[in-house]
């Protein structure tokens, strides 16, 4: 398997492993849920880490699937190679990174691992329409 499709294959078990933060915090603040916490949807006090823990569960959701979608362009184009692989495995890490720097709220680093993954969209964009 190339590794544009290993760093896919990563993002995607991160990108669905992200809500565990979340829930952990919810369980610790809140308690189990609760019949009535599935007939109302209402959004229980969370602290600010655990508010943060979601926002990087729904950042990575919003952003997998321009990702995911150029990495397969590219296999599909028959265009996968040494960039592509960087790219795919940059914007993995700088994944890793965002969610750290968020989860702890880290001034600029979050800014700039998101940054930097959009970078890394951009380059496989690039190889696969160049």
């Amino acid at each position: 398997m190339s590794t544009d499709l290993v760093y896919l294959a990563y993002t995607a078990v991160l990108t669905a492993s992200l809500w565990i933060p979340y829930v952990v915090c919810q369980a610790m603040t809140n308690g189990p849920l609760k019949p009535q916490n599935y007939k109302d949807p209402t959004p229980r006090p969370l602290p600010l880490w655990g508010k943060r823990a979601d926002r990087v569960y729904m950042n990575a959701i919003e952003v997998f699937a321009p990702f995911a979608a150029l990495i397969m362009i590219a296999h599909l184009a028959g265009k996968p190679n040494s960039v592509t692989g960087f790219c795919a495995m940059f914007f993995f890490w700088m994944r890793v990174a965002h969610a750290v720097a968020y989860w702890f709220a880290i001034p600029y680093v979050r800014t700039l691992a998101f940054t930097a993954g959009w970078i890394a969209v951009i380059g496989l964009f690039w190889q696969v329409i160049f």
